[in-house]
């Protein structure tokens, strides 16, 4: 098995076993290939993450807690990420009209041209669809749906 070789080990103790082992040493091999693609335009994984979610949200503002629940890393510091993007310009923070407890935080045009271009030059569906037909990747979505219950 192909598994069993890239992580040198001879059996696993069942199917099931190797089947989370399978999906948490893909998950890494697609992160690594993530990494590659957001590497050349200087932005981690969580930023991109954050920027495309703020984009969804344009023109209306963001909460922190808003990004929260949506990224993909439960376990990132959503506000020293939006820092880091008001660093670069790509995002901006300011007060909540609504709730002065709040801050709200919008994409900057920066932010929405760096999209733009990494939509163009970033095929994020590479690393699959070179690998499965569209029906084998319709057939892993509903499989990884099912597992997650």
């Amino acid at each position: 098995m192909q598994l069993q070789k890239e992580i040198k080990t001879s059996r696993f103790e069942n199917v099931h076993q190797q089947t989370v082992v399978n999906v948490l040493f893909t998950y890494g091999w697609c992160n690594d290939k993530l990494k590659e693609a957001v590497l050349p335009y200087d932005i981690t994984i969580q930023q991109f993450n954050i920027l495309r979610i703020l984009r969804g949200q344009h023109p209306n503002p963001s909460t922190t807690s808003l990004l929260r629940a949506r990224m993909l890393d439960k376990m990132c510091d959503v506000s020293r990420i939006v820092d880091r993007l008001i660093q670069k310009e790509l995002a901006l923070k300011k007060g909540s009209t609504s709730d002065k407890r709040s801050v709200d935080i919008l994409i900057t045009g920066k932010g929405l041209a760096l999209l733009e271009k990494m939509d163009k030059e970033v095929d994020l569906a590479v690393a699959t669809a070179s690998n499965l037909t569209v029906e084998e990747a319709l057939t892993l979505n509903a499989l990884l749906d099912k597992m997650r219950g």
